[in-house]
């Protein structure tokens, strides 16, 4: 296979490592009530161990990128992978919620630090026309576990009980995930023009990083409620866990839609105008959900937040890399997700807290939707003055 070819198999392989990272992680919302039953947790606890583990990925992100620039990808997703496999198995056996931010949250955050960044920044180098379309066929790994693991969870936990699907989810993670990362690689440096570009310490002097980041952390607050939240907000309207479940698959759906074809609305409207585009995009959809107990509209609601969620993701990187150039990619990515980090440890545990003192999600989701129209705004205030 030559090299040309051989950048669609680096887009597979993060393409997996996505799936089984973030297919584990968004499962989360099939243990929801397991974990509220057994261990007698609060929403807000309960909320707070997907959140810990959404920071730690965020968080690690910049140390992971900067290792996978010095080190390559290979031997950091290696890694990656075996926190994933060691946290599913270990949360496996939890018996508190406190166990559970051990396991889970700890595990499966070090597992996707490792593996999510370096291996979209390996993406970046391997395309230069079809760039946005090879980052959204990678991510869409994301919106495919988000789509197929919650049902598959669901259908798990049924069989075998919550604590042998914990086990189920490993042996998974541990085939599809090590195989994945044993066949990623970097581009050679000198096809890759990887001395082209921004250093990371240069760039994060500068306004347009510090944009991004700030746009990012307030996106974040709102993005990650809805795939925690929104499966106990449809049982509290009355619907079956089978609606609730089918929700947060139904996020995932849209992503995958939102990764592929943003693409084409980004090489016609501009990459910063679709990444403001798409913040706007999640405001709507947060106050459609705000407004909405059937379960139309929530499908609705659903789906279309999922597609400006995915369309946000699969445009942010190749953004970065038009900005700052390939020299240091993977290193100002994660440091810019750590933006996300932020915004993703309070929404999630906020919105929780919110319901926990009134008995209504609505503050939260408006909240959010305020954020996330102020990103938008900061967006556009960047690509004016690029």
């Amino acid at each position: 296979m030559n090299e040309r070819s051989y950048g669609w198999v680096v887009v597979l392989c993060a393409f997996t490592l996505m799936f089984v990272g973030f297919g584990a992680a968004y499962s989360f919302a099939a243990f929801f009530r397991a974990f509220q039953s057994d261990f007698g947790a609060s929403r807000a606890h309960v909320s707070m161990v997907f959140s810990l583990c959404a920071f730690l990925y965020f968080l690690l992100g910049a140390p992971a990128g900067m290792l996978a620039d010095r080190h390559g990808t290979r031997l950091v997703a290696l890694t990656g992978v075996a926190f994933l496999v060691a946290g599913l198995a270990g949360a496996s056996y939890a018996r508190s919620v406190e166990m559970l931010y051990l396991t889970y949250s700890i595990g499966l955050g070090i597992g996707i630090g490792l593996t999510y960044v370096p291996s979209v920044g390996a993406v970046q180098p391997w395309f230069e026309k079809n760039r946005v379309l090879a980052s959204g066929i990678a991510v869409s790994g994301i919106g495919v576990g988000n789509l197929l693991a919650p049902p598959l969870t669901a259908w798990l936990i049924e069989a075998l009980g919550w604590r042998d699907a914990y086990l189920a989810l490993a042996a998974c993670t541990l085939v599809l995930g090590g195989a994945a990362a044993v066949a990623i690689r970097n581009r050679p440096a000198g096809q890759a023009r990887a001395v082209d570009g921004v250093p990371l310490r240069e760039a994060l002097a500068t306004r347009k990083f510090w944009v991004l980041y700030v746009t990012l952390a307030l996106s974040g607050f709102g993005c990650f409620v809805p795939l925690v939240h929104i499966g106990p907000y449809a049982l509290d309207a009355g619907h079956p866990e089978s609606v609730a479940v089918m929700l947060v698959s139904l996020i995932g759906l849209g992503s995958i839609v939102g990764r592929f074809a943003i693409g084409g609305i980004a090489d016609r409207l501009g990459r910063m105008n679709t990444l403001a585009l798409m913040y706007l995009g999640m405001a709507l959809m947060l106050v459609l959900w705000w407004a909405s107990t059937g379960a139309v509209a929530l499908s609705i609601m659903a789906v279309g937040f999922g597609i400006c969620y995915g369309g946000f993701v699969a445009t942010f990187p190749s953004v970065a890399m038009d900005l700052f150039g390939a020299r240091s990619i993977s290193g100002i990515i994660g440091c810019v997700y750590t933006a996300a980090g932020i915004g993703t440890l309070f929404g999630p545990p906020l919105a929780g807290a919110a319901f926990d003192a009134t008995g209504s999600y609505s503050a939260p989701i408006l909240g959010a939707a305020a954020l996330a129209l102020i990103a938008a705004a900061g967006v556009t205030s960047l690509r004016a003055r690029s």
